[in-house]
């Protein structure tokens, strides 16, 4: 099968997904994440990158990035896997002994409306849904915390959103599973696995159309409010 085609141009905000070969977990203590993060920061910080929202998760992490300029997302990416996936196995004592990920990184395209806000809510909501803490703001791993809990530098490293956080966004994040929530996120997980732009219908049509992503396009309806 073909690789879907990549777009990195400027402007435009994307979701980012990558995972541990064979869904393997990688960040099993502290410092793993901590390592993680102090690469993110770097990344950021190197390739002036907006980074709007991210999670570490035992086996994979999620982030929402806003590049400024066309190819900033490739290098960006490039970089941060490549040192992680070096840092990793010397942290390990495990150089030569395989693949740290399980292949490219898969990004996709928000709409920057009220689409991005649930895409926010998404990946934000990722531990919680696992089970791994009883509030998202408790998982340490991620921009919530940091917007919650960090302090003036921890902050620095998250950009502002091009859309308005809405009142009660921590409510909403942290809410029951409940049918429009499924609804939502199974929507977000068929831009996953097909590589689909997120956004209502018309939007998706005219990303598609402009960036030559005909082969990948599969219809999803839009959340309903």
């Amino acid at each position: 099968m073909p690789r879907t085609a990549r777009v990195d141009i400027g402007q435009e905000v994307y979701h980012i997904l990558n995972r541990a070969n064979a869904r393997v977990q990688i960040f099993d203590n502290t410092k793993d994440y901590l390592d993680f993060e102090k690469i993110l920061q770097e990344a950021v910080e190197r390739f002036a990158m907006r980074l709007l929202t991210y999670c570490v998760m035992p086996n994979h992490w999620h982030l929402v990035v806003y590049p400024k300029q066309d190819k900033d997302l490739a290098k960006f990416m490039g970089w941060l896997t490549n040192t992680h996936t070096r840092r990793w196995h010397a942290a390990k004592k495990t150089t030569g002994q395989g693949h740290l990920y399980q292949g490219r990184y898969k990004s996709f395209l928000c709409q920057q409306d009220d689409h991005f806000i649930t895409l926010m809510q998404y990946v934000e909501r990722n531990p919680k849904k696992a089970g791994l803490c009883n509030f998202a703001q408790d998982w340490k791993w991620g921009s919530i915390w940091r917007r919650e809990n960090g302090n003036k530098e921890q902050q620095k490293i998250l950009s502002e959103w091009p859309v308005d956080i809405p009142k009660g966004y921590l409510e909403l994040v942290n809410r029951a599973s409940d049918k429009k929530i499924a609804e939502m996120e199974k929507i977000i997980d068929v831009t996953i696995e097909k590589g689909n732009p997120f956004g209502d219908s018309e939007w998706v049509k005219k990303i598609v159309k402009k960036f030559g992503l005909e082969q990948t396009l599969r219809t999803v309806g839009r959340p309903k409010k």
